[in-house]
């Protein structure tokens, strides 16, 4: 691979070993539909991928030569050169066929970019927000007392740690109803979020979504929690249960890692998007 620039450009090249070649291009960059589903496969179809960064100052990437775009046709651009090299990085791991349920930062930038709900920031931070009434560290249970003792020991370290660092109440309970969340409380997270730009608050709210839990995702995000240890703690009941009465085979492992990847992709998406500065001379390694 090498790196040249031209003006304003930085181009960044890397040599990928493919069957097929240049004959199948248009496939994605010419009709591209639904590649980041869960389920979808693609034979592959180039060889080169580059970064390249426009006269706007926002950088694209390039499939054999050409610009890749969004799902919706939009060409494909993100604001900094760090996050541009994690989504090269993606195309260029892919291998015979290009699984693209495992590019999770491309899938992201393509929320962001085609933004297919149309919503604005206000409306991804109340829909974050309500995650909060039903945040997974809140809801305890009674019994069994093995498991009432887990959740206090685990869950309890970490909303002492939120309610201090950001001077709130948010408290649990048994009841089916969870707590009662003070509305100040809401307030200081929703002007917490909208303290992110659009792209970050994208990747956060997908953080969320994976946990169920706002508390972690913050924990996460402010690196007071390792992915590691906010996935166990969203998963704090089924693993009980699993050492307790076991577990299908490879089955489990299966889910802990899928959950694992989904989270650590959208924390690195939420800071990469919060990146300004840009990455002089970047190289990807074959």
């Amino acid at each position: 691979m090498k790196c040249t620039e031209q003006g304003m450009s930085v181009l960044i090249f890397v040599r990928l070993d493919c069957k097929g070649g240049q004959a199948r291009l248009f496939t994605l960059l010419g009709n591209v539909k639904a590649y980041s589903t869960a389920t979808s496969e693609r034979k592959k179809f180039y060889q080169d991928v580059s970064i390249s960064q426009g006269d706007d100052g926002l950088f694209e990437i390039s499939l054999d030569r050409r610009k890749l775009k969004t799902p919706g046709g939009k060409l494909f651009t993100v604001p900094n050169e760090a996050l541009a090299i994690a989504v090269a990085t993606e195309w260029d791991a892919q291998k015979d066929t290009l699984k693209f349920y495992t590019m999770h930062m491309t899938t992201l930038c393509n929320t962001v970019l085609d933004n297919p709900t149309f919503r604005d920031k206000d409306q991804i931070i109340t829909a974050a927000l309500k995650f909060l009434e039903t945040d997974t560290v809140c809801y305890r249970v009674e019994e069994p007392p093995g498991l009432v003792e887990l959740q206090k020991n685990e869950w309890d370290p970490v909303l002492d740690w939120i309610e201090k660092r950001y001077n709130v109440v948010i408290g649990s309970s048994c009841n089916i109803m969870g707590p009662e969340i003070p509305e100040e409380t809401k307030e200081t997270f929703r002007q917490h979020l909208g303290s992110y730009n659009f792209w970050a608050l994208t990747g956060l709210e997908y953080v969320i979504t994976q946990l169920k839990s706002v508390v972690l995702s913050f924990g996460l995000i402010d690196r007071h929690l390792t992915v590691e240890q906010a996935v166990l703690l969203s998963r704090l009941e089924e693993e009980y249960q699993i050492q307790r009465w076991g577990s299908v085979e490879w089955a489990h492992d299966y889910d802990m890692y899928e959950l694992r990847a989904r989270t650590a992709a959208g924390a690195l998406f939420v800071h990469l998007s919060s990146e300004s500065s840009t990455v002089k001379r970047k190289l990807l390694q074959d």
